[in-house]
């Protein structure tokens, strides 16, 4: 009976499983449970008020129209949790998903200070992972 050696995860693979968890916990923890939250706002019948006293972004329009930045959410919430689970079946389409994600959400954290602070932390951080594992020591050149 032949036994299997176990396959050794390589740099690569370890960076990419590290962006595709980021992505994952940003996807699930910052967009996922406030487009879960506005399904409870809603059964429950609160005024928006409620929110724009708690939460403001930079820009007003933004902090006007919560429930429909909570709307959207669930919408950014799917397809990074989507990129994020190709990343980890090592699929392409994922790789690119996730980089676009990523650069999406750099271009529009500037506009959703301050919770975009931790957005562009999580993106950010992703992003130059996925750049590492598939560019690695290439040169430019």
């Amino acid at each position: 009976m032949e036994q299997e050696t176990p396959v050794r995860q390589t740099s690569t693979d370890r960076r990419i499983t590290l962006a595709a968890d980021l992505q994952l916990v940003q996807g699930v923890l910052m967009e996922g449970l406030p487009f879960l939250g506005l399904g409870m706002f809603l059964v429950l019948g609160l005024e928006e008020d409620v929110l724009t006293q708690r939460f403001s972004f930079i820009v007003p329009f933004f902090s006007e129209h919560m429930l429909l930045m909570m709307a959207m959410s669930g919408i950014f919430a799917a397809l990074r949790i989507i990129g994020a689970v190709g990343l980890r079946r090592n699929r392409m389409w994922g790789y690119a998903l996730s980089v676009i994600n990523c650069g999406v959400t750099l271009v529009l954290m500037t506009f959703m200070l301050p919770a975009g602070i931790a957005d562009g932390i999580l993106s950010g951080a992703a992003l130059v992972l996925l750049l590492i594992a598939r560019y690695g020591t290439t040169p430019i050149r």
